[in-house]
């Protein structure tokens, strides 16, 4: 798939290792995926057999350290994992934030008991990871949560709903928010590794009518009086779920951006091709010089995104990266997404209000970027606090 921007690729991203497993991934969700969209789309999940063709064809948590059954990469390629997913119109696969997120979760802050116990099975697909954080009446505002974790015996009774949960529908691995003092505000949040499969007290609801991403399997989740082990517990001790989460969020609002530059790229490829094909009155929509002019803004806006995002990308290589930088390139690369795949839209008139264009699924997909990983309302308050 030809790239219809001309920024040149960075000294960081441009490495043969990089290359090939960038090729690799676009290869697998060719054949893998780019098939059973529509079949997805309409069944509202992916098949579960593709999480473990995905960890044979070693596309499942790249950055995961060596020594725990990874392949030793870091955020290149994952980068490179969410730009070829998005420009091929595959982000219903949940791989992104099985890889991206969770896994980075578990080898920050596990045990090494945890982490040999957990990681090779994310590796394979035999597990897939999912962050359970939103409740029916709580989502940017995490203080506000109502799940609790309570101690009993040599474990926990975890008890709550969640919404809203990416992979929802299959994932086997939870990393659970709860309350485990709820009298200290955030400082009694603490994260737990929960193994949902035969637990008692666990199910899932009903998955989510969503607007776009209708392959992904958003549901919502309830834990009953459920027991877990105190190994579960992220980390060393209760109470650092907060400071867990907030080092982490940097990592997935910049994959949040990421996402949104391939689907400008994407839009712009189709777009392209549509207007030189499609004539009004006796000429191709490319020689009206309204046309240009939209595809020239569309162009340098999704320019100066690739160059901010490769700007924040080096910084997180090089642990550097804060939250008001990574908040605004989420906030501002989202919504110039949305400005991007409008016009592409109405460049396509009529046809582009069409489910069998591509650019009908782009535009329903796009809208839930400026919600999801903290509101950009709540990332501009973020940035706000760096003034």
């Amino acid at each position: 798939m030809q790239d219809p921007l001309n920024v040149p690729k960075p000294a960081w991203l441009d490495r043969e290792d990089v290359n090939i497993f960038s090729e690799a991934v676009a290869g697998f969700l060719e054949k893998e995926c780019t098939p059973n969209a529509e079949r997805w789309e309409k069944a509202g999940i992916v098949d579960r057999e593709l999480w473990y063709k995905g960890g044979e064809a070693g596309l499942l948590v790249p950055s995961c350290p060596e020594e725990y059954g990874g392949a030793g990469g870091d955020w290149r390629h994952d980068y490179v994992f969410h730009m070829q997913a998005s420009m091929r119109g595959t982000g219903g696969w949940g791989a992104s934030l099985h890889n991206s997120i969770i896994g980075p979760y578990i080898w920050h802050y596990g045990s090494e008991e945890q982490k040999h116990a957990i990681l090779p099975q994310m590796v394979s697909g035999e597990l897939v990871g999912a962050i359970a954080m939103s409740e029916p009446h709580a989502g940017s505002d995490l203080q506000a949560i109502k799940t609790t974790a309570v101690k009993d015996g040599n474990g926990y009774r975890i008890n709550g709903a969640k919404t809203f949960i990416t992979n929802g529908g299959t994932a086997n691995l939870i990393i659970v928010v709860a309350k485990t003092d709820a009298s200290k505000g955030y400082d009694g949040t603490s994260l737990f590794l929960v193994e949902t499969d035969g637990l008692d007290g666990f199910r899932r609801g009903k998955l989510l009518d969503k607007v776009g991403l209708k392959s992904q399997d958003t549901a919502e989740l309830f834990f009953d009086n459920v027991w877990v082990p105190a190994s579960a517990l992220l980390g060393p001790e209760e109470g650092q779920g907060f400071i867990q989460l907030m080092q982490q969020l940097p990592q997935e609002r910049l994959q949040i951006a990421v996402q949104g530059v391939g689907v400008m790229k994407r839009a712009l490829i189709e777009t392209i091709a549509y207007v030189k094909e499609r004539e009004a009155f006796g000429r191709p929509i490319i020689k009206f010089q309204n046309t240009q002019f939209k595809l020239a803004e569309c162009k340098t806006k999704a320019t100066l995104a690739e160059v901010f995002v490769h700007h924040c990308s080096e910084r997180l290589l090089n642990g550097t990266l804060d939250v008001s930088t990574a908040s605004m390139a989420k906030y501002w690369v989202s919504d110039v997404q949305n400005e991007v795949v409008d016009e592409c839209v109405q460049l396509h008139g009529g046809y582009g209000f069409m489910n069998e264009y591509p650019i009908a699924k782009m535009w329903r997909d796009s809208r839930v970027q400026r919600i999801y990983g903290g509101t950009n309302e709540i990332m501009k308050l973020l940035i706000a606090r760096s003034l």
